[in-house]
C-alpha cells in the first residue's frame, strides 16, 4: 500500500504578485551599542517565548554611527551581528551610496559578515541606479547572496517606487516618513509626521499607497514606517493595525522595545481566521488544490492563496496553529512559505 504526497501549498500556490516573500513583520532598529546589544537579547528571548524568530533586528550605522566615527561604528556592529545568537534575524542599516562612509560600511560589515546577515538596508534610495550601485558594491565585497532592504524616502523615490522594486536584488521596500515629510519644503505641516497626520495628508497617504502597490507588483515586501510618539501605545496600535488592514503593509518599523508587542498583534490574524484558513487548506490539499466547496462557498486556487498567505502571516507572528496547519511549517524556511 502507497502512501499518497500531498504537495505543498508553498509549491501549488504560485502566480501571485505579491507574496513571494514572507519576512517577520516587525523590524526593530537601534544605533546605540547598548541599545543594540539589549535588542539582540529581547530578539533571543522572544524567540524562545514564541517558538520562531518574529522580529528583525537592523542595526544602525546612517543614524547610529557619530560623525567621524563611521569606521568605528560599522566595525562594532559586525562584531555584534556576528556574535547574535544562531537562528536570529539581524540586518544592518548602512549609509546613503552617496555618503563618503557606503564603501567602508559594505567592506566592513557585509564582508565580514555577509554570510550572517538577513538583510543589507540601503537608506535614501532615489533611483534604480541607487541600487546597481549598491550590488556592485556587494558583489564586489563577495557578499553577492545578502538580500537588499531599501528606504523610499522622497517624492521622485516614490516616483521610481516600481523601477525599484522590480530589481530582483531588493527584497523590501520601507517608507521614510520624516524625510518624504521634510523633502516637501514646508509645504507638507509637521502633523504629517504625527501618528494620526501620516493616514490623513493626502501626499503622505499617496505616498504610502504608491510604495505599498510597487512592492506587491513584484513580489517584494512593503514595511511601513515608524511612529515616534513611542510611549503613546493607543497611536501605535491604531497606526499598526492602519498600515496592516487599510494600506496594504505587511511589515512595520519599530524604533522602541515597547512598539514590538503591538506591531506583532496588528499583524497577526486572529483565531477566526487562523482556524478558517486552516480549514479551507486542509480541504484543498484534500482535494489536490483542485476547486472544492466549502462550507456552501466555491473556492480555488486564487483563495487558497490568501487562507495561505493567513496562515503564513500567524507564523511569522508567532501565533498558535492548529496540529494541521503547524505540520505545513514543520520543515520550511520562513522566506520560502
Amino acid at each position: 500500500m502507497t502512501t499518497k504526497t500531498v504537495a505543498h501549498p508553498a509549491d501549488v500556490l504560485l502566480g501571485a504578485q505579491a507574496g513571494a516573500v514572507t519576512l517577520p513583520v516587525c523590524d526593530h532598529y537601534s544605533g546605540v551599542e547598548a541599545r543594540m546589544k539589549k535588542s539582540l537579547a529581547l530578539q533571543a528571548e522572544m524567540a524562545e517565548e514564541f517558538g520562531a524568530c518574529v522580529f528583525d533586528v537592523t542595526l544602525d550605522c546612517e543614524d547610529g554611527a557619530p560623525v567621524g566615527g563611521e569606521a568605528e561604528h560599522a566595525a562594532l556592529v559586525t562584531e555584534l551581528a556576528l556574535a547574535a545568537q544562531s537562528g536570529m534575524r539581524v540586518g544592518v542599516r548602512v549609509h546613503p551610496v552617496d555618503h563618503p562612509a557606503f564603501a567602508g560600511d559594505v567592506i566592513t560589515i557585509a564582508g565580514r559578515a555577509g554570510q550572517r546577515l538577513s538583510h543589507l538596508m540601503v537608506p535614501k534610495v532615489e533611483s534604480v541606479a541607487d541600487v546597481l550601485q549598491a550590488v556592485a558594491a556587494l558583489d564586489a565585497a563577495d557578499a553577492g547572496a545578502l538580500p537588499l532592504h531599501v528606504l523610499i524616502e522622497s517624492p521622485l523615490a516614490v516616483h521610481n517606487a516600481f523601477e525599484i522594486a522590480a530589481h530582483p536584488r531588493v527584497q523590501s521596500l520601507s517608507f521614510g516618513l520624516m524625510d518624504f515629510v521634510s523633502a516637501h519644503a514646508g509645504a507638507i505641516p509637521a502633523d504629517g509626521m504625527g501618528a494620526a497626520g501620516q493616514f490623513s495628508h493626502p501626499l503622505v497617504v499617496r505616498a504610502k499607497l504608491a510604495l505599498a502597490s510597487a512592492a506587491h507588483a513584484h513580489g517584494k515586501v512593503p514595511s511601513h514606517c515608524v511612529v515616534t510618539e513611542f510611549n503613546d501605545m493607543d497611536a501605535m496600535r491604531t497606526a499598526a493595525r492602519k498600515a496592516a488592514t487599510e494600506f496594504g503593509y505587511t511589515r512595520m518599523w519599530s524604533i522602541h522595545p515597547n512598539q514590538i508587542r503591538p506591531i506583532l498583534e496588528a499583524f497577526a490574524p486572529d483565531e477566526a481566521q487562523i482556524q478558517i484558513a486552516t480549514k479551507i487548506i486542509t480541504k484543498a490539499a484534500e482535494a489536490d488544490w483542485a476547486p472544492t466547496q466549502i462550507d456552501g462557498t466555491l473556492h480555488d486556487r486564487a483563495s487558497y492563496r490568501h487562507f495561505w498567505q493567513v496562515l503564513t502571516r500567524a507564523h511569522a507572528t508567532g501565533r498558535a496553529l492548529p496540529s494541521e496547519a503547524k505540520a505545513w511549517f514543520a520543515s520550511r524556511s520562513p522566506e520560502t512559505h
